[in-house]
């Protein structure tokens, strides 16, 4: 690792690339005489807040320093999904999630479904893929899509392993998440040993599945993963002094949809301020380690003569709530599962640039498309990102007639009871749930409140409805709405049916299990109303 931090070093000294000519969107890439390599790098559940001031001073991450010093960090880049499937869906798709019908982690897109990718490749990129990819539909335990199906019903169960911590106490073990570090290096090896022969431009993905928790067995034979999992090596990169202990708002006076996230998380008892420390010191350390793998892509590029010619984007799916709001995981439109890290470098780039408009992963697509210099489709929810990182580019303002000054993201999996819409502006963050009559708003203003624990939606009616109406003239959502409480009855009825005699067993063993056993006939007895509820007319009209 030393050797590591010495190539980082030589490398920061070189001279950033020289701009380019043009300024319009897509003349960025298109100016240029080749068009560029592009690698992206996707984590699992990392915090965009840590890839800036002050969240940047809690963990040591080298390489997206580098990144950031040599390319465009995006300040304000948000999940269009919080949670795995669906926001990578609209990653590959250009498209909001409610127009694919990603609903959760077992609804997504079609095998077959034509990503930015197979794009690339048909206009000459070569093309390769290595880790988690997860944007398709099938995938994810039966425990998983039965809680999202079943998220309307009146019950309250425990759904996840209480968060916890687990630390290898070795300084010299680098390689914790050994199958990360496997698909890294087949990465690693690929650009090595074949992409630097290329005559072609060349595209390739990397997923980790870093830094998102680990599987806890120890919850029982069906487990959720509430581990927070790393080694002394990793811990010695977080700064202990600099980690924020969150305030938590009293149960009782939650908002109704946080509650029921926290009580199905297993996080509504009591909780040292050592364990908070802890699982969020821990979490801290696996993005170091996620950081490294990203590093070990940037050198094998510089190593390879290959760096200049290519352009680097790092991101994630969601963040991480690490015990804010009293939740670990996502599934939460507040900012550390929401805020997603977005940085750009390379030819074109321009080097030591924050943007702090808006943004979101809908934006990959085309910018993706835009960087090949391919002409982008009329019917993408996205914006490309190169009028606003170009070297060309350097009006900011010029880029709200070009991406609108939003973003829209949605939620309607497991451990949240409505289907929820948020609409982030430069200014607002501001939260609807299932109709917009039956679950109250949310209204935050991060400027004056960013740790979001002021919902100030009745304080300023007028400015709550007209970001209601901006997001309803964006989407219809009580109509989504609907149409997601129409598909999970039909998919739990599907399953139900194909169990026969072996449902009530299979259902009482998943892996809200520990509460189910102490009263099964209840909790089949709600699931049975819940099916002879017409939720559907009621909406319909709406």
């Amino acid at each position: 690792m030393v050797l590591l931090w010495l190539l980082v070093v030589a490398t920061l000294a070189l001279a950033a690339p020289a701009p380019e000519a043009g300024g319009q969107r897509g003349l960025a890439a298109r100016a240029q005489p080749e068009v560029p390599n592009v690698v992206l790098v996707v984590s699992d559940s990392f915090d965009g807040r840590l890839t800036f001031h002050p969240g940047s001073q809690v963990v040591k991450l080298p390489f997206i320093n580098f990144m950031k010093a040599h390319g465009t960090t995006f300040l304000s880049a948000y999940t269009n999904s919080p949670i795995c499937c669906p926001s990578r869906a609209a990653m590959w798709s250009g498209l909001f999630i409610h127009l694919t019908e990603s609903w959760n982690n077992f609804k997504g897109l079609d095998p077959n479904y034509t990503t930015w990718m197979d794009v690339m490749e048909k206009h000459g990129y070569r093309t390769q893929k290595f880790g988690k990819l997860d944007y398709t539909s099938g995938h994810h335990s039966i425990s998983n899509r039965v809680e999202a199906w079943t998220r309307d019903v009146a019950f309250l169960l425990r759904q996840e392993g209480r968060p916890m911590v687990n630390l290898i106490p070795n300084k010299t073990k680098v390689r914790v998440m050994e199958r990360d570090w496997t698909n890294t290096d087949k990465a690693v090896n690929w650009l090595r040993k074949e992409a630097i022969n290329y005559t072609q431009p060349f595209v390739l993905y990397l997923g980790l599945n870093l830094p998102h928790p680990y599987p806890s067995p120890s919850s029982g034979e069906n487990f959720g993963s509430s581990t927070f999992h790393t080694s002394l090596y990793w811990l010695e990169k977080v700064s202990e002094n600099a980690i924020k202990i969150p305030k938590w708002s009293p149960l009782s006076e939650m908002h109704p949809i946080d509650y029921y996230s926290s009580y199905t998380k297993n996080c509504t008892g009591k909780f040292t301020k050592k364990e908070i420390k802890n699982i969020r010191a821990f979490y801290y350390a696996m993005c170091a380690e996620t950081d490294a793998m990203l590093g070990e892509i940037i050198l094998a590029l510089r190593q390879s003569d290959l760096l200049q010619k290519t352009i680097v984007i790092f991101t994630s799916d969601h963040g991480e709530l690490a015990m804010e709001h009293q939740q670990f995981y996502k599934m939460s439109m507040y900012e550390a599962s929401a805020h997603v890290p977005l940085l750009m470098m390379g030819p074109g780039i321009k080097a030591n640039l924050q943007v702090s408009n808006v943004v979101s992963l809908v934006d990959i697509y085309p910018t993706m498309l835009d960087i090949a210099g391919i002409s982008l489709p009329q019917n993408l929810s996205g914006y490309s990102l190169l009028p606003l990182s170009s070297e060309t580019f350097t009006n900011e303002h010029k880029f709200e007639y070009l991406h609108p000054p939003w973003i829209l993201s949605e939620f309607h999996g497991c451990n949240v009871n409505a289907s929820t819409y948020m609409l982030r502006t430069n200014q607002w963050k501001y939260i609807a749930y299932s109709d917009g009559v039956s679950v109250l708003p949310q209204l935050f203003d991060l400027s004056s409140d960013p740790d979001e624990l002021t919902n100030i939606a009745a304080e300023f009616p007028d400015i709550t409805y007209s970001l209601d109406q901006k997001l309803r003239s964006i989407i219809n959502y009580p109509k989504v709405s609907a149409s997601v409480h129409q598909y999970n009855k039909e998919q739990f009825i599907n399953w139900k049916q194909s169990l026969g005699q072996n449902y009530s067993n299979v259902i009482a063993n998943l892996r809200w299990h520990q509460d189910w056993l102490k009263e099964p006939t209840k909790y089949e007895s709600a699931i049975n109303q819940w099916l002879k509820n017409p939720l559907i007319q009621e909406f319909e009209q709406k």
